[in-house]
């Protein structure tokens, strides 16, 4: 391996702990969900702000692996969060108490597009304007 290969690679790597997070919590019959969080549908919030993070994880990655911020970094990310939602809501048809939901996948999708085109480009601004 190269060194931009190793490069790449580590910038991928908050995303795959993330996506080791997201399972274990979905592996949980309940998961344990601060008693501040949790109002009606507060589970559909939760899902676009963890989907959204995600998304902007993996376009730390792409951006990394394509050498800046383009189109197809951004659509790398969106679609991999959102496929990793979709194996996340099967996922979770197998577990005892859970159940897999349309709605949750909604929020994921939402959260997703929203890390991927929105929130990620406002991470990666500033974080370009920190580093100088």
């Amino acid at each position: 391996m190269t060194r931009s290969t190793i490069d790449v690679a580590t910038r991928y790597l908050p995303a795959l702990l993330l996506c080791v997070g997201i399972f274990l919590v979905s592996s949980m019959p309940k998961p344990p969900i601060p008693e501040v969080l949790v109002f009606w549908n507060s589970d559909k919030l939760l899902h676009a702000a963890a989907y959204c993070l995600f998304a902007v994880l993996v376009l730390v990655g792409a951006v990394a692996r394509a050498g800046g911020v383009t189109r197809g970094a951004r659509i790398e990310a969106a679609l991999f969060a959102v496929g990793y939602g979709v194996t996340d809501e099967l996922h979770q048809s197998i577990v005892p108490g859970r159940t897999m939901s349309v709605l949750d996948l909604t929020a994921d999708t939402i959260g997703a597009l929203l890390g991927a085109f929105v929130v990620g480009n406002l991470v990666l601004r500033a974080w370009r304007r920190a580093a100088g």
